[in-house]
This record gives structure tokens, C-alpha cells and sequence, in this order.
């Protein structure tokens, strides 16, 4: 066990400095940095302090923003970041000011200061010695930006470079993993010119910081042919630093390597070129000096690899130093050839205490002693050691097992607990129910299959787990409620004459009830479900023709990532030309020549069949959809992946967004222009008028909202449906076992216990988001209880004994509006008003 961690120890140290793997964000946006961490040379106001510089987030006044305009002699203006730690860094991600489309600064220049000790900064150069880089070209786009050559440092700074006066704002992240070496510098001789008969090779040390180091820690492995270069550009032998054995006398090359403080040294890996068809080899021993203190200790440790003339391919030649404690290392390495060329130099060790480690003991032992009897670095030993193999993978076995152990055993206790909840404050009455996640598919079964499985089991309630979707519904409760409370025999018989008679409901009634009806259940792109819709109004559209044109990709122009979920993205576009691709039904309030901003909905190009098929029959059912107050399907690209359907997007942005930015009364609304009561109002019969539409035609919206409520020019709304895909709401959404995502403060009591959706539902939903708009969207519904209060609420509900909890009313709202808002909520569905009714009493 001791040589495997030995081993799965030197591997993560190779790996750590490798740049194409060490590539984590080092907590801007995650939070791990703290804001006593992030500093600034200045900053506007308190709003746009340091701390706000976080990559993709919108707090504050959305970003860091010097006190004074940047101007291009001045370099002055700096965000600092301090990560406590050694960091190897790879990456940097910038971002401007958006503030929801309110901010307008962003830095087009950069560059970057680092500094190991907080005292000497460095200015950071790419391989060709320039120190500006490109930033950005708008205030929401995050540009991201390799390190070439990487960066070793504890703290970074951004400093804004413009090229002439002006204001500018940055958000940023950085993006690496710790430094493990502890390295903080080495001295090594310059490196020299090898004249090969075709061209010279210069192998010096091009990206040396001035500070202690350079191309051995880039994390860049020399190629096999050092005449060659990973990087593009670069000259022959860029990759290497080398040095020739005429040059050193004393026939070695001597590097002095100085640590962070003292560790505990297990093996240091020199990557060395060994292509002796030009005179190039490994060194053929290494005399190493160690010091703890300020002595150097007065007996060195010598290793001698295996000098190999087969193979000319470029190694890592592991030396093992025997578990010394130092604080710096002093190594001379003997040439083997007339040249020695090393592309890299990695240290592991611990953080002071001394360990002794099987396996090591032979090898140490040999080292102290001067033999030479050690044939193969001890990393070769441990990776062709078959008994090392079955270690490992025991190992690794092992801790797979102890992971399910503890998942499964955390997952019992919250479940157990939630039933424990339910069961006290819900199942007073008999009420015996459980709360249950649909799968994927939403597809509710016919009810004689529903008979049937009541008929085999005796359980009060059945649990249908979910299959990976994001975004599920809870399937209806089985379960003896009171009012449902039946035998089996006459449950069995009641939902026979219940499937018998469908058609004859449907016809008498004229519209089918959602959950009472088979329904084709489409799942979106974000996971989402945009309508739920009667199977057979499904059956009569999906025969059509999709009617909207296929677009050019080419003229479509991405803004910014609204949100993304299991199946695929949504993106605000800029559409070019798409005036010409209307009908003449649909008329744009927009010039021809003028970019048309629209919403893309793009499905993943590895999306199974299942996500394909609903994508193109969304399409065929969102063509139809033609009402001034629902969002409209201009445009699709289906002839190749990835799938994308264009539809509009209103200037203004989502209604949630729009309010919040308003002050409702005083001195504030009339300088920011808030929205009235009546505009409130004209708002909302907008959105009862697109519901209208809606149910006229059986469909169910499930997840009406102000963020699903699009706004354009003079408070036009329109209805949509990608606001649960943005990462912005994901408050409003409650997650059970990490799977389903329900909007359970909108949703009615039946939907939440009984997953009944129906026209009454989207009523209730459309009674939360009235309450959203007159409250200018300042705080969640149900802000005061918890989600698993919110749930036990509805038991309220169902229990009808005047103790459930309603939405108070808000501060504007006029006491009809609020009858109203009640009215929405009513016990009984059948006593909730239409949309119809709900529209004509706005109007009045």
C-alpha cells in the first residue's frame, strides 16, 4: 500500500505542471478565494470594489472598476489576487461590466504582474517576448487566454492597457493547480548554441523570469528529436536548455535549486534528450548537496542511471533522494556524451516530516553507499512490477466501493428524513402519500394500467425514480386520500369506466384534461418541457409540414449563453437578414438592414434519438403557435447538426430582470422611470391573454413565471419558456435526490401532490406571477419558509382546514387584484377562473 501511494504520488506530481492538464479555475467565480484575497489600486465606489471582479458574476454593480479613466501611459490600475499558496497557473479568463445590459466597460488590453513573495513582481512575456494581451470586445463574452510560457506565483495582478482615454471595468478568473514542487527558483549556467552541419540549434533558457525560473518549470516535455519544438514558431532546439562538455572543465553542469521552505525529498525527475546519433545522452550520474538550515550537510548523494544506447527517445530519469530534509538542493550532473540537453526538472517531496517508505530502502542504501548496482530509476521498477498492478487496482476497487457506500448511506438518511417531515405535518388525516419523480418520458400511464398496478400492489405509494433528465415532473400520488379513498375492486372498476369513457369526456367537455388524458410529453433542449400538450391535439399538428424556413447558419452571430441544460443551449443571437425570412403574418418593428436580436435554442449534436425526435416535433407544434403575447418561431437550421429553432427575443430582456431593476414608489420610480400600476396591470393581461391562446388550444404551460415573461418596447410581454435553463434562477427550482428540478412556489397544490397539470394549474401559477409583478419582483414567493415548507403547505391546502399559508398582499396592489390573486388559488380547481375571465377583468 505504501509503494502504491508512492507511486500514484509521482504521478500526480508529473501531472500537476503539465498545461494541458493543470487547467482548474482557482475559485474567482467558484467563491474559494476569498474577498479579504482580491484587492485593487482603486476602485469607482463601493459597488464596484475588488471583490465584485469575479468571472460571470453580476453582483454589486456587476464588475471592478479603477477610480479613474484608464489612460495609455498609465499603468497604475491593478486587480490584485492573492492565492495564499504557490499556484501553477495555464490559464486567465476576462469578462467586462454587463450589470444585465446596463454596464458598458470592459478592457480591450491587458497585462500581467506576478509575484512569488508579495515583494519582487514580475512582468509576465509570452514566447516571443510580448507582455500586452488581448482582452475584450464587449461587456459579457468571457475571453479566455493561455499562459505560454505558464506562470509560478502566489500573487497576480491585471493591469487594464487601453490605447486611448477611456473607462474600464474587469471580471477575471484564473485558472491552474497547486504547485507542488515548492520550487521557487533555480540557477543553472546559461545555456549555449549547438552548430549541427544544416543550421544551429539553440538550446538557452528563452523564457527565464529574471527570478529564479524558466523553461525547465514550463511544464513543456521536449520531443524526441530536440530539433524539433512543441511550440509553434519557436527555433530548433527551442524546448531544451543544453550545455556542451567542452565548456565545463570539471566535467559536470551544476544547478542549486532553492524550495519554499524545508521538505521531505522522496525523487527528483530530470526529462532529458538522449538522441546520441548526435552526441546528445542522459547524464551519467548525478552528485547531489543538501541543505536544511544554512549548512550544506557534509555527505552527498550520488545516483547513477542507466546509460541506454538503443533507445534515442527523450526520458524522464527518476533519481531517488532517499527522503533528505532540505530547503535548497545543490545537483551535479556528469555528461555522458559530448552534449546534455534537459527539457524539464520535477521535485517530489512532503512538507517536512521524515517517512520511510517500502520499497525505497534498497535504493537509498545504494545511493549512501556509492554502488552502482541500481539498473532502473525506481519509478520503472514500480510500473513493471505486476504485484504493484493488482495493488493498484485493489486499491482503486476499494475506494469506488467506499464511495457508493457513503453515497447510498447519505442518500437514505435526507430521504428518510424527508418522509419522517412529511409524514408529521401531512399525514395527519390518514393522508398517506409520498413525493414521487416521474421518469424522463412525463408520459402518465393509460388508467387500466393504472388500475392494474394498484391491484398487484398493496403499497400506499409507489416511487418512480428518475432516468437523468434535468428538469422532471412528480407523477401523481397513489395513495388513500380521503376524498379518493376507495377499495381495490372499486378503484379498478371506477378507472375502467374512466378509460372506457375518454373519448366521450373529451368530446362532451371539449377539451381534454391534461392529466386525465394520454399526453405527448416534449422534452426541450434545456431539459425543460416547453408545453404539455393532449395527445390528440398532438396527433392533428404533427401531421403538418414544419412552417417556418430553414436559416443560414452564417448570418447568425452569438452574443451570450441565456442557459444550457441536458440536451443542449440557448444562446441570444444577432440574426442577420431575418426580415426576409418571415411571413407576411409577422411583421418586425424592425429596418431591413438592421440586426434582428433573437434567442437560438440549439440541440447537442450527441442528443440520443428520443431528444432529436422531440426537438423536430417542438418545432412543428412552436410553428403553429401564432398569438401577439407568445414568443414566435421566426427560423430553424435543420438541415445539418446541431439542430437550432430561432425564435424571438424581446430588447428588454426577461420581465423578472426588467421590474427588479425598478424602484416601486417614491422619488426613485420617477427617476427611474418604473413601471405604473396600471402598466403592472397592462402587463399582466398581456400574459393572461398569451395563456388564453394557450388553453384554448389544451396546452399546459407548467411553468408560468415573470423570468418565462419576455419584455419589449412600451411594455409588450411575451410568453416563453427558457428561464429555467439559466443558472440565474436556479433558486426557484427545488432539486430532489439531486435529480428533479421543480418549480414548487409556483406550482398548485394538486400539481405538487398528485401531479395534475391542467389549464387550473397554469391559473394558480399565473396567480404567483401577478403577485411577482406587483411586488416589482423584489423578493421570492414564500420567502419566509423553506422548500420543504413550501411542500408541506400544500398538505394544507389538500386539508382545506384553514391553516395553509397564502402570499400576503403586496404594498400597490389594489384589493381586486389581490381577490383575484386568491381566486387563483382556490382549493378547488373547478372554482378557479378561466383565463378568459382573468383577462376581461384586467382590461376592465
Amino acid at each position: 500500500h505504501i509503494r502504491c501511494g508512492f507511486f500514484i504520488e509521482m504521478i500526480l506530481g508529473l501531472c500537476c505542471c503539465v498545461p494541458g492538464v493543470c487547467r482548474y479555475p482557482l475559485g474567482m467565480s467558484g467563491g474559494q478565494i476569498q474577498d479579504e484575497d482580491i484587492s485593487a489600486s482603486s476602485q469607482w465606489s463601493e459597488s464596484t470594489a475588488a471583490r465584485y471582479g469575479r468571472l460571470d458574476f453580476e453582483e454589486g454593480d456587476g464588475a471592478w472598476c479603477p477610480e479613474i479613466t484608464v489612460e495609455p501611459d498609465n499603468l497604475k490600475e491593478f486587480l490584485q489576487i492573492d492565492l495564499r499558496s504557490l499556484h501553477f497557473i495555464t490559464l486567465v479568463g476576462t469578462q467586462g461590466r454587463h450589470a444585465g445590459g446596463i454596464g458598458n466597460e470592459f478592457a480591450q488590453m491587458y497585462k500581467i504582474k506576478y509575484s512569488r513573495d508579495g515583494s519582487r513582481w514580475i512582468s509576465w512575456r509570452n514566447r516571443q517576448g510580448e507582455q500586452v494581451i488581448e482582452g475584450n470586445r464587449n461587456t459579457y463574452d468571457i475571453v479566455l487566454k493561455d499562459l505560454e510560457p505558464p506562470i509560478i506565483a502566489r500573487f497576480v495582478r491585471f493591469m487594464p492597457v487601453t490605447d486611448h482615454s477611456m473607462n474600464v471595468c474587469m471580471r477575471v478568473e484564473l485558472y491552474g493547480c497547486e504547485w507542488l514542487d515548492g520550487l521557487v527558483s533555480y540557477n543553472a549556467p546559461a545555456g549555449e548554441q549547438m552548430n549541427l552541419p544544416s543550421f544551429p540549434v539553440y538550446v538557452n533558457d528563452s523564457v527565464y523570469d529574471g527570478a529564479g525560473l524558466g523553461q525547465l518549470t514550463d511544464g513543456v516535455f521536449g520531443l524526441d528529436d530536440f530539433t524539433s519544438s512543441h511550440v509553434y514558431k519557436a527555433w530548433p532546439g527551442y524546448d531544451y536548455v543544453g550545455w556542451s562538455n567542452e565548456s565545463f572543465p570539471g566535467g559536470y553542469v551544476e544547478i542549486m535549486f532553492e524550495f519554499d521552505r524545508i521538505r521531505n525529498f522522496t525523487t527528483m525527475k530530470v526529462h532529458c534528450s538522449n538522441m546520441f546519433s548526435h552526441h546528445v545522452k542522459a547524464f551519467r550520474q548525478v552528485l547531489c548537496h543538501f541543505r536544511s538550515e544554512s549548512d550544506w550537510e557534509p555527505s552527498p548523494l550520488l545516483f547513477s542511471p542507466a546509460v541506454d544506447e538503443e533507445n534515442p527517445s527523450a526520458r524522464f530519469v527518476t533519481v531517488s533522494l532517499a527522503n533528505h530534509m532540505a530547503s535548497a538542493i545543490k545537483c551535479q550532473f556528469y555528461f555522458a556524451d559530448t552534449w546534455m540537453l534537459f527539457s524539464e526538472i520535477t521535485f517530489q517531496s512532503g512538507r517536512g516530516q521524515r517517512r520511510v517508505e517500502h520499497g525505497l530502502v534498497s535504493s537509498n542504501t545504494q545511493a549512501r553507499t556509492h554502488t552502482s548496482t541500481h539498473k532502473t530509476s525506481q519509478f520503472n521498477v514500480l510500473v513493471d512490477d505486476s504485484n504493484t498492478r493488482i495493488l493498484i487496482g485493489c486499491l482503486v476497487a476499494i475506494i469506488f466501493i467506499l464511495v457508493a457506500i457513503i453515497v447510498i448511506m447519505l442518500w437514505r438518511q435526507v430521504w428518510q428524513k424527508m418522509l419522517e417531515k412529511a409524514s408529521r405535518r401531512m399525514l395527519d388525516d390518514e393522508l398517506i402519500t409520498s413525493l414521487s419523480i416521474q421518469s424522463e418520458t412525463f408520459v402518465y400511464n393509460h388508467n387500466q394500467s393504472s388500475a392494474a398496478s394498484e391491484q398487484e400492489s398493496n403499497s400506499p405509494y409507489e416511487r418512480i425514480f428518475p432516468l437523468g433528465s434535468d428538469y422532471q415532473e412528480p407523477s401523481r400520488f397513489i395513495s388513500k386520500l380521503p376524498e379518493f379513498a376507495q377499495t381495490s375492486e372499486e378503484a379498478a372498476s371506477t378507472s375502467a369506466a374512466a378509460s372506457k369513457s375518454t373519448t366521450a369526456t373529451v368530446a362532451q367537455d371539449g377539451v381534454p384534461h391534461y392529466a386525465e388524458a394520454d399526453v405527448v410529453n416534449l422534452q426541450g433542449v434545456t431539459g425543460s418541457n416547453t408545453y404539455a400538450i393532449p395527445a390528440l391535439t398532438m396527433d392533428l399538428l404533427s401531421g403538418k409540414d414544419v412552417a417556418v424556413e430553414e436559416f443560414p447558419r452564417k448570418m447568425l452571430t452569438f452574443k451570450e449563453k441565456l442557459g444550457e441544460g441536458q440536451f443542449g443551449e440557448v444562446h441570444l443571437c444577432e440574426a442577420e437578414g431575418m426580415q426576409k425570412f418571415m411571413d407576411k403574418e409577422f411583421l418586425f418593428d424592425v429596418p431591413e438592414d438592421q440586426l434582428v436580436l433573437v434567442a437560438v435554442k440549439m440541440l447537442r449534436s450527441d442528443a440520443n434519438k428520443n431528444a432529436r425526435s422531440d426537438f423536430l416535433k417542438e418545432i412543428k407544434i412552436m410553428s403553429r403557435l401564432k398569438d401577439p403575447n407568445i414568443i414566435r418561431l421566426l427560423a430553424v437550421c435543420i438541415c445539418s447538426d446541431p439542430l437550432c429553432m430561432i425564435t424571438e427575443y424581446m430588447e428588454n430582456g426577461d420581465l423578472n430582470q426588467f421590474l427588479s431593476r425598478h424602484e416601486p414608489e417614491g422619488q426613485l420610480a420617477l427617476i427611474s422611470n418604473a413601471p405604473t400600476v396600471s402598466n403592472l396591470c397592462y402587463m399582466a393581461a398581456q400574459i393572461a391573454s398569451g395563456m388564453k391562446y394557450l388553453s384554448s388550444l389544451n396546452f399546459v404551460h407548467r411553468d408560468l413565471a415573470t423570468r418565462n415573461c419576455l419584455v419589449g418596447k412600451n411594455f409588450t410581454i411575451k410568453i416563453a419558456d427558457f428561464g429555467m435553463s439559466r443558472n440565474l434562477y436556479s433558486g426557484d427550482y427545488y432539486r430532489i435526490q439531486g435529480r428533479a428540478v421543480l418549480p414548487i412556489r409556483w406550482m398548485s397544490w394538486e400539481s405538487i401532490l398528485l401531479g395534475k397539470f391542467t389549464t387550473a394549474s397554469d391559473v394558480w401559477a399565473f396567480g404567483v406571477t401577478l403577485w411577482e409583478i406587483l411586488n416589482f419582483c423584489k423578493e421570492q414567493p414564500y420567502s419566509q419558509l423553506t422548500d420543504e415548507q413550501v411542500i408541506e403547505n400544500t398538505g394544507e391546502f389538500f386539508r382545506d382546514q384553514k391553516r395553509q399559508i397564502y402570499l400576503p398582499q403586496p404594498g400597490l396592489c389594489p384589493d381586486s387584484l389581490y381577490k383575484m390573486m386568491l381566486s387563483c388559488w382556490r382549493r378547488n380547481t373547478k372554482e378557479r377562473p378561466s383565463f378568459q375571465e382573468i383577462h376581461r377583468a384586467l382590461l376592465e
